[in-house]
């Protein structure tokens, strides 16, 4: 183990390699770490995995937990030899006889001991699914036997495909699976079960060795010799012996040492020929062997070179495809790139147009508020202008005031010295006639003459300071009419300069109305063109929203109800504030930031609404996932349609929101009803529904054990026989199972308040609950599971009793208990301390409940075959017809319980799903997934 990072890595650098030996160094790199991570796990396996059924039982500690990590372990280590198996054969050109190549050989020879660990790996797989088939549910391992099925159907094809090759045939002899797996689901099907046996020969050559051996019997270098030529002619020529030869020289007289002289150059020259005919007969043995090797290594390159070329065809096919792919990505990239760069160039267009308006509309209002400036200093002008011509006025109306009352002063002045005069005239007159009196008297009297000529020179004197005052009068009435007629020219050039003015001021007034209204209409236009920018794309974005719901890829999008109801209560608000903007824009125009504000917040929070309605249809039922999308859909539509109310001048002022709202709340309405139940509780309501679940688990228990001991005195006063012998045996079996319950329910409620004590704090015991409201859900789930179980067990066991209730239904009653117990203790030990004594006495419990369990199926079982026992079937009064019929009428009901069976089966499948789908809404399962489309 000290080497597993040095393997991780080399494993790791192999993998990089994806053609030849690469990929399969990295394979048997990783079955070798899988192999030693095994063995450390479990200490009690040897190396060769060679154990017997007790020393398994010892592996897993009689504990069915163990055995069912166990079994996991052995799934994985078994894919880690499937996987290098599926690695070489698919390296191999299965075409050929790869398997007498080096090449080949270098690639099956680890094979051997993967088929050895994987026939023992297959051996205790099988096993364990067995037993814990006896002590479990059928649907909690139903993931095992999936993977169980897939992995059988490889190592049996393997096994087929391996022991077809040459190679391994005279190395280990490879076992065959069966045709059809174990069905674990009925437990008479182990005895059925045959262990596979892989068988080593004790003596094997190598396939080297073996190939060398043939390939030298081909040329039999051992010959025997031959008889020589040049021996059998020379016989023929001078004769097999000296007495039968008739050429013998010593006969005829030839001299000796001319005949040894002949003889040793013919036995040298045969001794030649000899030596040069071994010389061949070796060279060419050489020659054929080097050849015939020179033939295998080109056979076996032809056949790497072929398995490279397809191979290589296969890559490049894969290639081509792969090319082809890439292609299509990248013109659906360039598209989308395209699209991308088009709505960004719109969007920064919209931008540029948005800053330009805003622009424009800071100059406008800045425009504006000078032109009120200015018409304010207009009007204080006009004001000024206007309170100097009334006082114009007054001072003219003054002045001709005061010019007619000079007028009636003077009027009356000379009308007065015009009295006076023509009293002086009158006076004058009578005094002439006095004075002609006097003359004609002044004979009579010179005294009175003389008075006369004083009074005359008096009159006189008075008379011309009576002219002199008439002419000082007279000149005084001129100046005053030369006054008034200076103040009425200076009054009328002041009139004449005033109207001027007031005309001046009234034209710019005018001037400045007009201009005033153009860069007003103006405005008004600019602001219309916003707010319609702002609801066409809000508009667009609402569509936009709609399209996702069409789009394939948004199915893998869910939600939670409860998100969904938070978003439509915020969409809510939303429309509210979109309405009072509407009216307060249709009061007064002047500002329309408010609403579009308001209408961009609008679109988001609606399409937010459709996104995440459709994403929680994925995650309910069909019936409620169509009314949620057709409800979010019309609510797109009612969207849509306010929208274009609100881009028309005309229908904005009548547009309705009510519709929508409607649309949305019946949206909520279904969100809240999708809600898990579990969170209609309030905080505080958890501890005490966990509190009283518990005790009525307790009491249910309770009530159940006093049920059972009322049925057992019941059933020994009135049964006899067998009978009495398997209620008694089952009853006993159930109060020992209600014993149990009690025991762990006891050690569950101890270990939940230690849990409680160390995780609440300075919190209460309520609100530790309320913090952890998924676990605490989880207990009451259990506790609620466990209770029922307890009361299902004993109405199923008294029907039994009473001989009304079918012996299948106590022993589902049993394995429904022991699951309920086994999900109290997962919900219990989940926050524990793992060294708590509080948690090894549930565990103790939780073992004590599953051999209870173990009991009552037992005694079940047994009760039932001794019942059935007692119905013995006599055939004997039964004539041949009559035996054929009752085979014939026993083969019909065996096909139709076969047809049940397997609808019952389907149906339950389907009841299970649908269990399990109604629990995770009830128990609020995924809620934290909100929002991943």
């Amino acid at each position: 183990m000290r080497h597993k990072a040095d393997l991780n890595d080399m494993s790791r650098m192999w993998g990089h390699l994806s053609e030849g030996y690469g990929k399969l160094c990295s394979i048997y790199l990783k079955l070798l770490i899988t192999k030693m991570e095994f063995h450390i796990k479990n200490p009690r396996f040897p190396g060769n995995l060679q154990m017997s059924n007790r020393q398994l039982d010892e592996a897993g500690e009689n504990d069915v937990n163990n055995f069912f990590q166990l079994t996991v372990e052995m799934f994985d280590y078994l894919e880690c030899e499937l996987n290098l198996f599926l690695g070489v054969f698919s390296s191999l050109d299965m075409s050929r006889s790869v398997s007498v190549t080096a090449a080949g050989q270098c690639r099956l020879a680890p094979l051997i001991q993967v088929i050895l660990d994987s026939s023992h790996l297959y051996d205790y797989t099988v096993k364990l699914l067995f037993k814990l088939h006896s002590c479990l549910p059928a649907d909690t391992l139903q993931g095992h036997r999936d993977r169980f099925q897939e992995q059988f159907k490889k190592l049996k094809s393997l096994f087929y495909r391996s022991s077809n090759l040459q190679y391994f045939k005279r190395l280990i002899q490879i076992p065959q699976l069966p045709e059809n797996p174990p069905n674990f689901l009925r437990a008479s099907a182990l005895s059925e079960h045959i262990s596979p046996v892989v068988v080593i020969p004790v003596e094997s050559s190598s396939p080297e060795s073996e190939h060398v051996v043939e390939t030298e019997d081909l040329v039999d270098t051992d010959i025997p010799p031959l008889p020589s030529v040049a021996d059998s002619k020379f016989d023929d020529f001078f004769g097999t012996s000296a007495a039968t030869d008739p050429f013998n020289f010593s006969q005829n007289g030839m001299r000796k040492d001319e005949k040894d002289r002949l003889i040793e150059q013919l036995t040298a020259e045969l001794q030649a020929l000899k030596e040069e005919l071994e010389s061949f007969r070796l060279e060419s043995g050489r020659l054929c062997q080097a050849l015939r090797g020179r033939v295998n290594e080109l056979e076996a390159e032809l056949a790497e070179q072929t398995h490279l070329k397809q191979q290589a065809l296969g890559e490049s096919e894969f290639l081509r495809v792969e090319l082809d792919d890439l292609r299509r990505v990248k013109e659906d990239t360039e598209k989308e790139q395209r699209s991308l760069s088009e709505i960004e160039r719109k969007a920064q267009a919209n931008e540029q147009r948005y800053t330009k308006l805003k622009e424009k509309y800071t100059e406008l209002v800045q425009s504006h508020a000078d032109l009120l400036r200015k018409n304010a200093e207009v009007t204080r002008q006009m004001t000024v202008a206007r309170a100097a011509q009334d006082e114009v006025e007054n001072v003219k109306k003054e002045m001709q005031d005061k010019l007619k009352a000079a007028q009636d002063s003077t009027s009356q002045q000379e009308k007065a010295q015009l009295e006076q005069l023509q009293a002086l005239q009158a006076e004058l007159m009578s005094s002439r006639t006095e004075l002609e009196t006097l003359k004609s008297t002044v004979t009579s009297s010179q005294q009175s003459s003389e008075q006369l000529n004083t009074q005359l020179s008096t009159l006189e004197v008075e008379k011309a300071e009576l002219l002199e005052t008439v002419s000082q009068k007279e000149a005084e009435l001129a100046g005053l009419g030369v006054e008034l007629e200076r103040v009425q020219s200076s009054l009328t050039n002041e009139r004449e300069s005033g109207v001027k003015a007031a005309e001046a001021l009234q034209n710019q007034l005018n001037e400045k109305e007009s201009r005033e209204q153009a860069l007003e209409s103006e405005l008004v236009s600019l602001r219309w063109a916003a707010l319609r920018a702002a609801l066409e794309e809000a508009g667009r974005i609402v569509q936009d929203s709609l399209n996702q719901l069409e789009d394939p890829t948004h199915i893998s999008c869910t939600s939670s109800a409860d998100y969904l109801v938070s978003r439509c209560q915020v969409a809510l608000d939303c429309v509210e504030r979109l309405q009072s903007a509407r009216d307060g824009f249709v009061s007064d125009n002047t500002d329309v930031s408010g609403l579009v504000r308001a209408v961009t917040q609008f679109a988001h929070l609606v399409g937010d609404v459709i996104v995440q309605g459709s994403a929680t249809s994925h995650m309910v039922p069909v019936e409620q996932a169509d009314a949620l999308a057709d409800n979010v859909k019309a609510c797109g539509a009612e969207a849509m349609a306010l929208l274009c109310q609100l881009q028309e001048q005309k229908s904005m002022g009548t547009a309705d929101c009510s519709r929508l709202t409607s649309a949305l709340d019946t949206v909520m309405a279904l969100g809240e009803k999708l809600r898990p139940r579990g969170l209609e509780l309030q905080q505080g309501e958890l501890g005490d529904l966990v509190e009283q679940e518990m005790s009525a688990t307790s009491a249910a228990v309770e009530s159940a054990a006093a049920r059972i001991e009322e049925m057992l005195n019941k059933s020994r006063a009135v049964d006899t026989g067998i009978k009495m012998e398997v209620n008694e045996r089952i009853l006993a079996s159930c109060t020992d199972l209600m014993q149990a319950i009690k025991v762990l329910v006891l050690s569950s409620k101890d270990l939940q308040r230690d849990i409680v004590e160390s995780g609440r704090g300075a919190a209460s015991m309520k609100e530790f609950y309320a913090k952890n409201s998924r676990w605490t859900e989880g207990l009451i789930s259990a506790s609620k599971a466990v209770g029922w179980g307890a009361t299902m067990l004993v109405d199923a066991a008294d029907q039994v009793v009473q001989g009304k209730g079918k012996f299948e239904e106590l022993m589902v009653c049993s394995h429904e208990i022991a699951a309920s117990t086994a999900q109290l203790v997962a919900a219990s030990k989940v926050k524990a301390d793992k060294g708590s004594t509080n948690l090894s006495r549930l565990q103790q419990a939780s073992k004590g409940v599953t051999q209870a369990t173990a009991g009552v199926v037992a005694s079940t079982k047994s009760g039932k075959s001794q019942i059935e026992d007692t119905d013995t079937m006599d055939f004997s009064a039964m004539t041949l017809t009559q035996i054929k019929r009752q085979e014939m009428d026993a083969q019909v009901l065996v096909l139709e319980l076969e047809t049940r069976l397997q609808k019952e089966r389907e149906r339950l499948g389907e009841l299970r799903k649908k269990h399990y789908k109604l629990a995770g809404v009830a128990e609020g399962w995924g809620g934290e997934d909100e929002g991943t489309g």
